[in-house]
């Protein structure tokens, strides 16, 4: 029985790259220069650290940039408000999503449940597996996962037949 997994998954390599890119830049830039701004990942997510609140935004959109630029999307990124360091410093915490949560699953199920095509759809872990008997079945259900905007960035794998 042909089927398909719907995940959301991070570019780990790609994230990286942009990573040392922005931090490259902001060593580089001429209004950053004396600012010690920096982009760094941690286990809490990506952290973000300059003088003063406005070159920390500033930071940020350097690094939004450099995530567009390498084709990463921004609906895995929730970007906080800047908080105040030591010394009068500020620094921003990027929080990393991956995966879909339970209730998101549960949103892209009753999706599919609604469209009355002819596939089911079960969660697993962080995944959503939609099976149907026909390969246009399943092509139409990803056509309305394309449509149907959750907020979360989707990808398909596994299809198979």
């Amino acid at each position: 029985m042909p089927s398909f997994d719907v995940v959301s998954e991070l570019d780990w390599a790609e994230v990286t790259n942009a990573l040392n890119q922005a931090q490259k830049e902001l060593s580089q830039r001429f209004d950053f220069r004396g600012m010690d701004a920096n982009v760094e990942r941690t286990e809490a997510g990506i952290m973000v650290r300059a003088n003063t609140d406005d070159r920390v935004i500033a930071a940020v959109e350097v690094l939004k940039e450099k995530l567009i630029r390498r084709k990463v999307s921004l609906k895995h990124f929730e970007f906080e408000k800047p908080d105040k360091g030591p010394k009068g410093t500020a620094k921003l915490l990027v929080k990393v999503t991956e995966g879909i949560d339970s209730d998101k699953a549960r949103e892209l199920v009753q999706t599919v449940k609604a469209s009355k095509l002819k596939v089911q759809a079960s969660i697993q872990e962080q995944t959503l597996r939609i099976t149907g008997k026909k390969r246009d079945d399943l092509q139409a259900a990803i056509q309305l996962l394309r449509g149907a905007d959750l907020g979360i960035e989707l990808q398909y794998k596994n299809f198979r037949d």
